[in-house]
């Protein structure tokens, strides 16, 4: 029952995807959205450094001016797209986290968000999970992120004794080995693309990493 639930969560979140995709917006935002997809396939795809502004544009329908005019060059739209999704997907998180009362409820719904996020749009997730090492120092002080958050959740659950006395940080490192590795085989081919059906596996996993110590 619980892999069904997360299909459907997934289901759902791709419907929102598309609904919000098929509202009418203002034409340069629309430009802006399909350059900034056509963008995060070419940069999964190919590669960052090996994918051009003509790549992008071309791959839109737009002279290399015209792209400009939305974004100041590559490394300003490969900032935007980044930090723009990895500062929601760290909110979505804290909002999962922050419908559940117990440190290991909070724990299970955030891996649930990773898994959904994964399957609702694999090539975004790889994105932001492969760029993230050349983008997190721009980010502000104090910016929320997955890391922190999950970070956040767990030396909560260290100070309320849910979880054994532990370096918080290393727990994070953790978990998040755990959930991100499959995503990174899957990106490779070594592993099934749905990551819901292994959820509840990697929960448990995760349970036991923080509670062995």
């Amino acid at each position: 029952m619980r892999h069904a639930r997360g299909l459907d969560t997934v289901v759902e979140v791709s419907n929102c995807l598309l609904t919000k995709r098929r509202m009418s917006r203002h034409p340069f935002l629309d430009t802006r959205d399909r350059i900034e997809r056509a963008a995060i396939s070419l940069f999964v795809s190919k590669g960052v450094a090996e994918t051009t502004v003509r790549d992008i544009a071309t791959a839109v329908g737009l002279s290399e001016g015209a792209l400009y005019r939305h974004f100041l060059g590559k490394d300003d739209l490969v900032w935007q797209v980044f930090e723009s999704r990895y500062v929601a997907f760290a909110q979505r998180l804290q909002a999962l986290a922050a419908g559940e009362t117990t440190a290991r409820g909070r724990l299970a719904a955030m891996i649930r968000g990773f898994c959904e996020a994964h399957d609702a749009d694999a090539t975004l997730f790889r994105f932001v999970l492969f760029v993230q090492h050349g983008q997190l120092h721009k980010l502000s002080p104090g910016t929320p992120t997955p890391v922190t958050v999950m970070h956040d959740v767990l030396a909560e659950a260290i100070a309320t004794g849910e979880i054994p006395p532990q370096n918080a940080h290393l727990a994070t490192a953790l978990v998040l080995g755990l959930v991100l590795q499959p995503a990174t085989f899957a990106a490779y081919g070594s592993l099934p693309h749905a990551q819901v059906p292994h959820c509840s596996r990697l929960v448990a996993a995760a349970w036991a990493a923080v509670t062995t110590v």
